[in-house]
């Protein structure tokens, strides 16, 4: 696999705290950054499939109206909560 430093500037805060991190793991600074990078890389991936997986539910009318989520949130604090909505 082919690498590609890359630099950031960030708070001394923040870089002491990876620090601290490498030393009590015992790993190096780039290997900290590197794993925070990919976690975050990987998520927002995740958030971006799931937020085209909601519009693509809201093309075909996929979707619970406000109202019914209302009711059914409402409803969670009665002795006869609402079944969940679905849609």
């Amino acid at each position: 696999m082919e690498n590609k430093v890359i630099t950031a500037h960030v708070p001394l805060s923040l870089a002491e705290k990876v620090d601290q991190m490498a030393v009590r793991l015992e790993r190096s600074r780039g290997w900290i950054v590197k794993q925070a990078l990919t976690a975050w890389v990987d998520q927002e991936e995740e958030r971006r499939r799931l937020t085209l997986e909601a519009l693509a539910e809201v093309d075909t009318n996929a979707v619970i109206d406000h109202q019914s989520v209302q009711a059914w949130a409402d409803s969670l604090d009665t002795e006869k909560p609402l079944p969940a909505p679905k849609g």
